[in-house]
């Protein structure tokens, strides 16, 4: 057996020797607009997720990670900012955050909040001071603002292009140019600058002051930049080596902003907690994961892999290595409200790789382009695959993050007109990438309904037919169904979760692989399709497909306990 360990689970941000919550805790994302409306409107809000508490809480997460609330034009689902320290109307009123933060806590459920310090929204007031004070001000300092280059300045300061597609620069009446990194909606801040860094220091003790207990960090890895002139082209940009150095991704010097954050998480009791959001290479993750930066970081490599165990298991490794290293506990992602939903990940062909072992497209891009109609989905397949894997990523040691609808064992919604579209990624790049709206539709509450239960007034997004065979009220008293696999999973792992370490068993199988906990729990994933026998010992404790004898199917998990 190989043995495999991270941290020892202790408080390594205060120095107790207590266990930290959230370093094995289970977290559940709320992307609010589409989790529960209770006004009627067609968007989700606030008061719509203190109606579900009952639900968070039958369903055993230890914390809810919201996705933004803030006031926004929405450009990008509310990661386009217009005040980071209130709440869109549309969503509610402060008062609404507190009632709901104080239902959360008192089923003893933490609530983590998502900080968007990358950029604002152009209806920012910052943004808006910028464009009317005009070149050279106090006011456009707080962003990147350049002159354009050709003989009137009319050409932009570079040719970089926006994740979202497009130029990365947008000219403003007066002539100049803004940076934006991602929507034209979004300009980007000059981290810099000292009042922006007092600014997010006064956001940061504005929630903690209300009593949420932790951050989940957007795009933690570009903040901080240094645009010397010339410019670089972009070609250029993506040559040069991301080792700390870049002038936009992964700088060290995002860490000075980071170490100040850290001054203010630990002056509260208990510290608060922070998660970044790095899209950094592995060996620069245990910098943002480490005690003196944001304590903890998101692993992201099971977002990009296929159902395969060879691929699972130097992922588990590495990631746990990892941990070891910064002192953390490692995190564990199959799904988000930016990519397709692993139940549909898992039921498509796998994706294409390099010699490095990277996908060279999007899982299920072809496919969504195409509405759903090529290369056929296979459902069925995905979602026995999506349950196996979830319950294997329960049973490790470190904290599992759950997207909203994974438990009911949603699949992406292709087929969204393109008039009712919202995501910018779809806009900015049509033909090339569909967005991400079809992981953002509202949840099936109920069967029936013209919202499926999301609300009175419909839902912001078409929810398809299908959602009624999935919804929560379907899946309640069905002991077999994905909702219930979760609870009675969440409930086990409550019980189970010690330690920070595992180690792996011998199967004799490439494509099934075993591990023990700490506590004699074991952990067996079949991902192929023929079965494989059980060793003798121990009791089943909880399966991801119904089996009658000691002969596990294939792409399905089981936990063993006592063994």
């Amino acid at each position: 057996m190989t043995t495999v360990h991270s941290a020892p689970l202790t408080n390594k941000l205060n120095d107790l020797e207590l266990p930290a919550w959230w370093r094995q805790a289970v977290v559940y994302q709320v992307y609010p607009r589409s989790f529960a409306d209770e006004n009627g409107d067609g968007i989700g809000d606030i008061k719509g997720i203190t109606s579900r508490v009952p639900y968070l809480k039958e369903l055993g997460v230890d914390a809810v990670w919201l996705s933004p609330f803030y006031p926004s034009a929405l450009a990008d689902g509310g990661y386009d900012v217009a005040d980071y320290r209130d709440v869109d109307p549309r969503l509610g009123t402060l008062g609404d955050f507190d009632e709901m933060l104080a239902a959360l806590h008192r089923e003893g459920i933490k609530v983590v909040v998502d900080i968007v310090p990358n950029h604002t929204s152009d209806q920012h007031a910052w943004f808006q001071e910028a464009l009317a004070a005009g070149r050279g001000s106090a006011a456009r300092a707080r962003y990147i603002f350049r002159d354009g280059t050709g003989p009137d300045g009319s050409e932009p300061p570079a040719d970089w292009v926006s994740v979202f597609g497009g130029s990365a620069w947008e000219r403003v009446a007066d002539g100049q140019w803004y940076f934006h990194n991602f929507a034209v909606e979004q300009p980007d801040l000059d981290w810099s600058n000292p009042e922006v860094r007092a600014d997010f220091v006064k956001t940061l003790r504005f929630w903690s002051d209300r009593g949420v207990d932790g951050f989940r960090i957007d795009v933690a890895h570009m903040l901080t930049k240094d645009f010397v002139d010339p410019l670089p082209s972009q070609a250029e940009l993506d040559a040069m080596p991301r080792d700390g150095n870049h002038p936009m991704i992964d700088r060290d010097d995002v860490h000075e902003v980071y170490a100040e954050w850290r001054e203010v998480f630990d002056s509260y009791d208990p510290p608060r907690t922070a998660v970044a959001e790095a899209w950094v290479e592995p060996s620069r993750i245990p910098l943002y994961a480490r005690a003196e930066s944001l304590g903890q970081a998101f692993n992201f490599d099971l977002l990009e892999a296929d159902f395969d165990a060879a691929q699972f298991r130097r992922i588990v490794g590495d990631n746990l290595a990892l941990a070891a290293k910064s002192g953390s506990s490692t995190t564990w992602v199959l799904s988000n409200h930016d990519v397709v939903r692993h139940a549909t990940r898992y039921g498509l062909p796998d994706a294409e790789r390099t010699e490095q072992g990277r996908p060279v497209r999007k899982h299920g891009n072809e496919w969504l382009l195409s509405g759903g109609a090529s290369p056929e989905l296979d459902r069925e397949q995905g979602l026995r695959r999506a349950r196996a894997a979830s319950l294997f990523v329960l049973g490790l040691p470190g904290s599992a993050y759950v997207y909203q609808g994974e438990e009911l064992g949603l699949h992406e919604v292709a087929a969204i007109p393109d008039s009712e579209r919202q995501d910018p990624t779809f806009f900015r790049s049509p033909g090339e990438d569909i967005g991400r709206d079809g992981c953002r539709v509202p949840l099936p509450w109920s069967a029936t309904g013209s919202s499926y239960g999301f609300g009175d007034g419909g839902a912001h997004l078409p929810q398809p037919a299908w959602f009624a065979e999935l919804a929560v009220s379907v899946q309640d008293d069905d002991p077999r169904s994905t909702l219930s696999l979760y609870r009675e999973a969440l409930a086990l792992r409550r019980l189970l979760q010690t330690g920070e370490s595992l180690e792996w068993i011998k199967t004799g199988r490439d494509d099934v692989l075993g591990f023990r906990r700490p506590n004699g729990w074991t952990v067996f994933t079949n991902f192929g399709t023929e079965p494989f026998e059980l060793p003798e010992g121990g009791a089943r404790s909880i399966s991801s497909q119904h089996f009658e004898d000691g002969v596990l199917p294939g792409e399905t998990t089981v936990w063993i306990t006592g063994a």
